[in-house]
C-alpha cells in the first residue's frame, strides 16, 4: 500500500470554431487571446519547476485554430500575405492608425473585455484610456477620441492578454508597458512579432514537456460535441426525467460521434507526435454508450465528473464511502472497456471560483488543509488518488499576476510534501491498474451530473432542432457536391455540432455573451445552407436567446455541484 496520496491536476483547454470554414476569417478572438496568455503561461510554469506535473487536454478545434493563426501571422510578417483573418489583431498592425467611426466603435467594444481589476486598472496608461473614453461617452464625445487614443487602446488590449512570464521576463513587452502611450507602428509590429511567436511554440514546448515526462496530453471529440446527446436524446432523462428534447433523435448520430472520435485521434497525433491515452469527453459528457465509443477507439482511460459517480451509484458518496470517489473505476467489458476518473468537484472549485479572492499563501494553505482531509478518509484504501479537474484558460484572469505566483506555490508545496506526489492518469494506472467495475453509468455531465446545461428548456432544444433539421438536408445533398465542396460541408457540420453554442443559451447567462454565440451559431448554420447550396431557412434569422442573467465568472465556467459549496 502506498504512503502517498497521488495528486492529479488536468487541465481542460479548449475554444470552439470561431473560424469560418471556407474563408477562414474569424468572428471572435478568444483563440490567440487564450494562447497568448494561458497556453503560454501554464506551459512555462511547468518547465520552469522541475517538480511540477500535470496532464493537460488540448481539444482539436483549439489546436487547428492554434497552428492556423501561426501561419497566418507568419506569412503576414514575412510579407507572403498583406492580409489578417482576424479583425482584432488587424487592428493592431493598422499602418497608419487612421480608423474609421465602424473601426473606433469595434474597438471600444472589445478593447475594454478583460478583467479591470487585475489586467486594467494595474496599468495606469491603460486605466486612464477607459476614464477618457467612460467621460467622452458621458458628454456624447466620442468623436473627439484621436488616432493616438485607439492605437494605444488596442495595443493595451494586447499587453493586458499577454502571459504573466511573457509580461516579466520579454523585453519587448517590458519595454512597451514601460513606454505607456504613443505606441508607433514599429511598436505595434514588434508585439504583433511576439504573439507569433508565442503561437508558433505552443506545439513545441508541448511536445518538449511531454518528451521530459513533465506532462501527460489528452484530447476530446475533434469539435467538442456531447455526444450522449448525438446518440441518445433520451439520456437527458436518466437524470432529468422532464426535460424537454427533440421529437426526433439525431439524424445518424454515431457515426458523427465516431468521425468526430477518430478526426481526435488524428488531430492529436499531429500536434504532439503521440496516440492519446486518455480522453476528455467533451463537458465530461458520459454515456454508457459513450463510453463503449472511446473505449473500443483505443482510450485507456477517460474523466467526468464526480456528480455522475453519486448518480451512478445511487447514494452521495462524499456522505457515505468519501474514499470510492479517489479511485478509478472499470467502465463497461471486453474491448469496450475504460478506465473513468470522476472529479474531485470541492477541490476544482475552490480553486476555479474561491482561490482568487484570496492571499495567494492563505488559498495555498487551505488547499493543502482540504489534502489533508482527504489523505486522512482514504487510510483504507490503496494507492488513493486525487483528480482535480478543470478550465484551465478561463479562471486565471480573476487570480493576481494570472495566477503565477499561486500555481508556482501551489505545485512546489505538493511536491515537496512527504505525504503527496504529483502524477498522470497514465502514470498512476501503469502501477494502479483500475479493479473496481462500476456495474451502472447514469449519463451525465461534469456539470451537476446531468446534461441539463445542454438540452432540457426551449431555448437549447430549439437549438438542436435547427441542427437536426441542417443535418438532414446534409444528407439528401452530400452525395451530389464535388470533393472540394465535400470536405468544406463536413467541416462546417463538425462546427455546427460543437457543444458551446448550448451552453451559452439561457437566461442565467449575459446577454452579451449570448449575443455573441447566438449569432455566431445561426452564422455556422447559415454557412452550412450556403456551402450545401441552398437558402437558409428563415427561423435563423432570429435570435434563439436572450440571456439577461449574471452567471458567476461571467458564464464562461460554472461549478460542478456536489461537495462545492
Amino acid at each position: 500500500m502506498s504512503n502517498k496520496l497521488s495528486i492529479v491536476f488536468y487541465w481542460h483547454m479548449h475554444q470552439p470554431f470561431y473560424r469560418d470554414a471556407d474563408t477562414g476569417r474569424y468572428h471572435l478572438p478568444w483563440v490567440y487571446l487564450h494562447a497568448m496568455k494561458d497556453y503560454t503561461d501554464m506551459a512555462e510554469i511547468l518547465e520552469q519547476l522541475p517538480e511540477a506535473k500535470a496532464v493537460i487536454n488540448y481539444v482539436p478545434s483549439l489546436t487547428a485554430q492554434i497552428e492556423d493563426y501561426a501561419t497566418q501571422l507568419q506569412c503576414f510578417l514575412k510579407g507572403e500575405s498583406n492580409e489578417l483573418n482576424d479583425p482584432l489583431m488587424a487592428s493592431l498592425i493598422h499602418k497608419t492608425g487612421d480608423y474609421n467611426k465602424q473601426e473606433k466603435e469595434f474597438l471600444l467594444e472589445n478593447c475594454f473585455r478583460l478583467n479591470h481589476e487585475r489586467n486594467l486598472h494595474r496599468y495606469p496608461a491603460y486605466s486612464r484610456l477607459l476614464s477618457l473614453y467612460e467621460h467622452a461617452q458621458s458628454h456624447d464625445a466620442i468623436e473627439y477620441l484621436g488616432g493616438h487614443y485607439f492605437t494605444d487602446l488596442v495595443t493595451w488590449y494586447h499587453l493586458g492578454w499577454l502571459a504573466e512570464t511573457v509580461r516579466e521576463h520579454n523585453f519587448v513587452a517590458r519595454r512597451l508597458i514601460e513606454k505607456g502611450q504613443y505606441f508607433s507602428y514599429q511598436d505595434r509590429h514588434d508585439l504583433l512579432t511576439l504573439i507569433s511567436s508565442l503561437l508558433n511554440n505552443i506545439p513545441t514546448t508541448h511536445r518538449r514537456l511531454l518528451e521530459s515526462g513533465k506532462i501527460e496530453l489528452t484530447t476530446t471529440p475533434y469539435a467538442h460535441p456531447i455526444i450522449p446527446l448525438m446518440l441518445d436524446f433520451d439520456t437527458a432523462r436518466e437524470t432529468v426525467s422532464d426535460a424537454l428534447i427533440p421529437q426526433e433523435q439525431y439524424p445518424g448520430g454515431k457515426e458523427r460521434a465516431i468521425e468526430h472520435i477518430d478526426l481526435a485521434i488524428a488531430s492529436h497525433e499531429a500536434f504532439c507526435g503521440q496516440k492519446a491515452k486518455g480522453v476528455w469527453p467533451a463537458e465530461g459528457a458520459v454515456s454508457e454508450a459513450t463510453l463503449a465509443l472511446l473505449g473500443n477507439a483505443g482510450f485507456d482511460w477517460c474523466a467526468t465528473g464526480e456528480s455522475v459517480l453519486h448518480h451512478s451509484l445511487g447514494y452521495n458518496l462524499r456522505a457515505q464511502h468519501p474514499h470510492e470517489l479517489y479511485q478509478p473505476w472499470l467502465v463497461g467489458e471486453g474491448d469496450e472497456q475504460i478506465s473513468c476518473f470522476f472529479r474531485d468537484d470541492r477541490l476544482s472549485d475552490l480553486i476555479g471560483f474561491e482561490y482568487s479572492k484570496w492571499a495567494t499563501h492563505d488559498a495555498v494553505s487551505n488547499f493543502m488543509h482540504e489534502l489533508a482531509e482527504i489523505k486522512h478518509r482514504t487510510q483504507g484504501i490503496q494507492n488513493p488518488i486525487v483528480p482535480i479537474i478543470m478550465d484551465g484558460e478561463n479562471a486565471w484572469e480573476h487570480f493576481h499576476e494570472n495566477g503565477l505566483p499561486f500555481l508556482v506555490e501551489l505545485y512546489q508545496t505538493i511536491a515537496h510534501h512527504d505525504d503527496y506526489e504529483l502524477t498522470t492518469f497514465s502514470e498512476y494506472l501503469a502501477n494502479n491498474p483500475a479493479k473496481t467495475p462500476l456495474k451502472k453509468l447514469v449519463a451525465g455531465s461534469w456539470v451537476y451530473g446531468n446534461l441539463s446545461t445542454w438540452i432540457g428548456d426551449r431555448a437549447k432544444t430549439s437549438a438542436w432542432e435547427l441542427l437536426i433539421a441542417a443535418k438532414k438536408v446534409f444528407d439528401t445533398r452530400i452525395e451530389s457536391l464535388s470533393p472540394e465542396t465535400t470536405e468544406a460541408v463536413k467541416e462546417q457540420l463538425r462546427i455546427c455540432e460543437g457543444s458551446d453554442w448550448c451552453w451559452w443559451f439561457g437566461d442565467y447567462n449575459p446577454s452579451g455573451a449570448v449575443k455573441d454565440f447566438d449569432n455566431l451559431y445561426r452564422k455556422h448554420l447559415k454557412k452550412l445552407y450556403q456551402l450545401m447550396g441552398c437558402a437558409s431557412p428563415k427561423n435563423l434569422d432570429h435570435a434563439i436567446s436572450q440571456g439577461g442573467g449574471d452567471a458567476e465568472g461571467g458564464g464562461a465556467m460554472r461549478r460542478g455541484g456536489a461537495g462545492s459549496e
